[in-house]
């Protein structure tokens, strides 16, 4: 995590959060949904290939922005043969 930050007073018990996240290759992160934890993620190396319900497959290359909002339910993974670093700003219940 590279910082977190308190959120409007009409948002009691959240947080905005900043981290950086590597995969190495072969990397990934298992089905999740961000129903509570709206996101962006900035691809700033690599490539991450994004998967949903229904067959959608999306690759993003540096300098992409992902944007996973409230309906977002979907995977990803590091496919390529470099690491894969992403800046992630995500809205987190304050733990």
């Amino acid at each position: 995590v590279m910082s977190t930050i308190e959120l409007a007073p009409d948002m009691p018990g959240h947080q905005l959060r900043i981290r950086t996240i590597t995969f190495e290759p072969g990397g990934k992160v298992g089905v999740h949904s961000h129903k509570d934890r709206p996101a962006f993620a900035y691809i700033r190396e690599g490539m991450l290939t994004e998967l949903r319900d229904g067959g959608y497959v999306k690759q993003y290359k540096p300098g992409d922005v992902l944007t996973e909002s409230r309906d977002v339910t979907h995977s990803a993974e590091n496919r390529g043969k470099s690491k894969l670093v992403i800046v992630g700003v995500d809205v987190i219940k304050k733990p």
